[in-house]
C-alpha cells in the first residue's frame, strides 16, 4: 500500500523511478508525485489520479532532468484524494515521501501549529515532514534529525527522504516494507517499498531491519549504501539479496490484464510447487516444521490469506485430526486470544508486510509460541520474524485481486499436511499436484465457456455463493473476488444457511453460483432446488458427471478433476477467478486496479 521508489546517481533520476513507480502503481493509485533535487533546491510535480496523469505533466517540461529524485503513489489514508494531499511532501529543506501511518500525528501537528507551522495537506505524513524541519533547524545534521525524529512517530512507516543540498537518499522504517539497492557497475543507488520496483536496475538488494537509518551514496564508491542503528552507530541489521528475478514478473505479456496472465500462470505454478518442495531445503523445512504434532494450530490472515487459511484448516483436521482455527486478523489481536506456548501460530500473507497480520505475529511472539509463515516474499518482515515459513515461489503478483497466491497458498498448506503423515514424497501426492495441474489448465482451455456464462449474468444485480465442506471458503474467495473487481454486491454462504436467511433476497434478478461436488451431492442440490422455486438464477459449477445438477442449473460448467480429489476446491476456485474476471470485463471496470483498493495492505 503506497508506492516508493528513490533514485541517486549520474544519469536522469526521472526515468527509472517513474519506471518503478509504473511498476508499483498496484499498491495505490490515488495520485502520484515526484520531488528533484536542482541546482541546490527541490521541486515537486504531483497530480491526483493514476501515474499516467503524472507522466503527462512532466511531458510538457520537456528539458526536465535530475540526478537524483523520489517518487510516490498514494493510497488514501488521512486526507482526501487531491493534489494537495499526495506525496511528496516538501519545503525549502527537505521533500519526502511516507508509507504507513503516523498514529500520534494529532498531538504532534497540534504542537507544530503552535510553535508556527503552517500545514499545507491533511496528511499525517505532513507532520513528520514538518517536525523533521523543526528538529534540523535546532541540531543543522540531517542523519541525527532524522533520527531524533523518527522515533518521536508512533506506529507503523517507511520514511524517504532528500535534502536541497546534499546529494545522498535517506530512508528508515519500523514494520513497513523497504529495500535498498545498489547497481555496482553502473554506480546507482536505489530504495523502494517492493523489490519488483528494482528488477532490471539493481546488482545488490538490501532488506533493513527496523529503525535502521539508510544513507545512499552514490559517490562513495567504496560503500554505497551504508546503515546506522538509532545511536548512530554503522549498522550490520539488514539482509542481501542478490540475485535477480526475471523481468518478465512485471510484464503482462499477451494478455490484456495482469490478473489474467496470473491466472493462467497457475498450472505451470502448480507443477513448480511440487518440485521445489519434494527436494533440497524446503522439503528439509517442511520436514522440520512437521517433527512434532501440535496440540492446536491458529491459522491468522487477512482476505484471501484467510481463505486459503480456512482450506488448509480443512486439510490439518481432516488428514491430521488437528485442532484449528481460522481467525481474521484484525480480530485476534483484540479479542485476547487463549493461547499457550505449546501451540502454532500460522500466518498466511502474499506480501508479508500486511500490518494486522503482523500485529498478530507480534502477539504470538509475546506468547512464546511457534510462527510460521506461509508467504510470497522472501525478507518480509512477516518472513524475518517467523521461525520458520514456506514460500510460495509465486514470483511478483500485480493484480490486487490475488489469484495464482491463493492457489499457491492453499498448496503449501497441503503439503504441510501430507507432511505431517510422511507423505509428501509418495506417488499419490506427485500424482495429486500432476492431475491437478491438467485440471487447472482443462479449465483454462474452456475460457470462452465460462465468458458465455458471464456474459449471461453479469447485469444482474446481486451474486451469492454456495459451497458445503471444502467448497465452503470457495464460496466466500468467489464471491470476494467479484465484489473486488466487478464492484458488484457478492456474498458467500454454506450452501445449508441459505434457508436462515440470505434466501429472502432471491428473484429473477438475483443470481446463485453454485459449487456442486459428490460430496454431500443430494443435500447441495436440494439447497439449488430451493433457489430455483424463489425464481433465482441458478448457475452450477460442478463434477461433470452429476449430470442431475446440470438437470437444475440455468446455466451449468461441469468441471472434469482429472483424478483429483483433495484438491477439488482449487480447481472450482480458477472457474470463479476467471468468471469474476469475466463480468469485471464486461461490466467495463479497472481490473488490475479496483477502486478503492491497494496490494500490500500495511496499514491497521
Amino acid at each position: 500500500m503506497c508506492g516508493i521508489v528513490g533514485y541517486c546517481g549520474n544519469s536522469n533520476a526521472i526515468e527509472p523511478v517513474l519506471e518503478g513507480l509504473a511498476r508499483l502503481e498496484y499498491r495505490g493509485y490515488d495520485s502520484a508525485g515526484i520531488s528533484i533535487q536542482k541546482n541546490n533546491k527541490l521541486v515537486i510535480y504531483k497530480k491526483e489520479g493514476k501515474l499516467e496523469n503524472l507522466k503527462q505533466a512532466l511531458k510538457v517540461e520537456s528539458k526536465l532532468a535530475a540526478t537524483l529524485a523520489i517518487g510516490h503513489t498514494r493510497w488514501a489514508t488521512h486526507g482526501e484524494v487531491n493534489e494537495m494531499n499526495a506525496h511528496p511532501h516538501g519545503n525549502e529543506i527537505f521533500s519526502i515521501v511516507h508509507n504507513g501511518i503516523i498514529e500520534n500525528a494529532h498531538e504532534l501537528r497540534a504542537e507544530l501549529v503552535q510553535k508556527g507551522y503552517h500545514f499545507h495537506s491533511q496528511t499525517d505524513s505532513e507532520t513528520f515532514l514538518a517536525k523533521l524541519t523543526d528538529v534540523y533547524k535546532h541540531c543543522h545534521n540531517i542523519e541525527k534529525a532524522i533520527i531524533e525524529t523518527f522515533q518521536l512517530m508512533k506506529g507503523n512507516s517507511a520514511f524517504v527522504i532528500i535534502h536541497k543540498e546534499t546529494h545522498k537518499i535517506f530512508s528508515i522504517k519500523k514494520s513497513a516494507p523497504l529495500v535498498c539497492g545498489i547497481n555496482e557497475k553502473t554506480e546507482e543507488v536505489y530504495v523502494s517499498s517492493d523489490p519488483y520496483a528494482l528488477v532490471g536496475f539493481t546488482t545488490k538488494i538490501y532488506f533493513p531491519e527496523d529503525n535502521v537509518l539508510c544513507v545512499g551514496d552514490h559517490r562513495n564508491t567504496d560503500s554505497l549504501y551504508e546503515f546506522y542503528d538509532l545511536e548512530e552507530n554503522p549498522s550490520k541489521a539488514f539482509k542481501i539479496q542478490e540475485s535477480q528475478m526475471d523481468l518478465n514478473v512485471v510484464s503482462k505479456g499477451k494478455y490484456e490484464h495482469f490478473m489474467l496472465k496470473e491466472i493462467h500462470e497457475q498450472p505451470e505454478l502448480v507443477s513448480k510447487l511440487y518440485a521445489i518442495y519434494s527436494s533440497g531445503k524446503a522439503y528439509a523445512t517442511l520436514q522440520k516444521m512437521t517433527k512434532d504434532k501440535p496440540s492446536f494450530v491458529h491459522i491468522i490472515g487477512c482476505g484471501t490469506a484467510l481463505h486459503a487459511g480456512l482450506v488448509v484448516k480443512n486439510f490439518l483436521e481432516l488428514e491430521n485430526r488437528i485442532r484449528v482455527q481460522s481467525d481474521f486478523a484484525s480480530e485476534f489481536r483484540y479479542r485476547n486470544p487463549r493461547v499457550a506456548a505449546d501451540e502454532v501460530a500460522l500466518f498466511i500473507s502474499q506480501s508479508g508486510e500486511t500490518a494486522d497480520t503482523l500485529a498478530c505475529q507480534s502477539l504470538c511472539i509475546e506468547n512464546k509460541m511457534k510462527t510460521y509463515s506461509i508467504v510470497n516474499v522472501e525478507g518480509s518482515t512477516l518472513f524475518r520474524d517467523c521461525d520458520e515459513n514456506l514460500l510460495l515461489h509465486a514470483g511478483a503478483e500485480i493484480g490486487v485481486a490475488s489469484t495464482k497466491a491463493f492457489t499457491l497458498m492453499s498448496l503449501v498448506g497441503y503439503l504441510l499436511s501430507k507432511s505431517f503423515k510422511g507423505e509428501v514424497l509418495t506417488k499419490e501426492t506427485q500424482a495429486e499436484f500432476h492431475n491437478l495441474s491438467e485440471a487447472i489448465a482443462k479449465v483454462l482451455s474452456r475460457e470462452e465457456e465460462i465468458k458465455e456464462i458471464a456474459r449471461d449474468i453479469y447485469n444482474h444485480k446481486g451474486f451469492i455463493f454456495t459451497g458445503r465442506r471444502e467448497q465452503f471458503p470457495i464460496a466466500l474467495e468467489g464471491a470476494l473476488k467479484l465484489k473486488e473487481i466487478a464492484y458488484v454486491h457478492a456474498e458467500g454462504y454454506a450452501a445449508g444457511e441459505l434457508k436462515h436467511g440470505p434466501i429472502a433476497l432471491f428473484d429473477e434478478n438475483m443470481v446463485n453460483i453454485a459449487i456442486v461436488t459428490k460430496d454431500l451431492f443430494e443435500k447441495t442440490l436440494s439447497n439449488a432446488q430451493e433457489v430455483k422455486a424463489r425464481k433465482g438464477v441458478m448457475v452450477i459449477v460442478a463434477d461433470n458427471e452429476l449430470s442431475s445438477a446440470e438437470d437444475v442449473a440455468d446455466l451449468f460448467f461441469g468441471i472434469d478433476f482429472c483424478g483429483v480429489e483433495d484438491l477439488k476446491p482449487i480447481v472450482t476456485n480458477v472457474v470463479l477467478q476467471l468468471l469474476s474476471y469475466h463480468i469485471a470485463k464486461f461490466k467495463g471496470t479497472d481490473i488490475d486496479k479496483p477502486r478503492n483498493l491497494a496490494k500490500s495492505v500495511t496499514v491497521e
